[in-house]
């Protein structure tokens, strides 16, 4: 979801800076503007005389005008910051029993999950990635399965198996899974 956020965020930001350049840009350079363009040359300015005295004897419009761009500041930088987190898990904490933990690379438990899922009867290739905390992961895990093969007795086995065991290894109470089954494009059978 956030990464569909993002996009369009970064779309509709750009498109709109890419936009308002131009125009003002145009205006600069002598070109002609739109008659409600507020800019008309290069000697024009954001907010003029009259405009900027025209609001001055009101109380609550420079407090609504910072109020309103400190919240787009805000927006802003939880948009940076969203940028930073991870979505993979980097490390999973386990709990080694004398009241310290170690930690397990995120990237050794995806690696074990996908060769025990590969190892399945039925599952031609496995990806999981962890995400969540490090004290609680969860798991994403996409199957492509083999035509023969039945998605819930798969489904079955991998919990039961593949998804136990890692639990169980690591130390776990839980690991919830998203699983997502495809089935591996094939050419039908002919039939005599």
């Amino acid at each position: 979801m956030l990464r569909v956020v993002n996009r369009v965020l970064a779309g509709l930001a750009g498109l709109l800076l890419f936009l308002l350049g131009g125009a003002v840009l145009a205006a600069g350079l002598g070109l002609p503007v739109p008659s409600w363009w507020p800019w008309r040359g290069p000697e024009a300015v954001l907010l003029g005389e009259v405009r900027r005295q025209r609001w001055e004897g009101q109380g609550w419009w420079w407090p609504l005008v910072i109020a309103s761009l400190a919240v787009v500041v805000l927006l802003a930088l939880w948009w940076l910051l969203a940028q930073f987190r991870r979505s993979r898990l980097g490390e999973v904490l386990v709990d080694s029993g004398d009241g310290e933990g170690v930690l397990l690379r995120g990237r050794a438990m995806e690696a074990v999950l996908e060769r025990e899922a590969e190892d399945l009867d039925g599952v031609a290739r496995a990806q999981v990635a962890l995400y969540g905390r490090r004290t609680a992961p969860a798991a994403r895990v996409r199957l492509l399965l083999e035509p023969f093969a039945s998605p819930g007795r798969t489904l079955h086995r991998f919990s039961a198996e593949a998804l136990a065991h890692a639990r169980d290894s690591a130390g776990l109470v839980s690991l919830p899974a998203e699983v997502r089954l495809r089935a591996r494009k094939h050419r039908a059978k002919r039939v005599t």
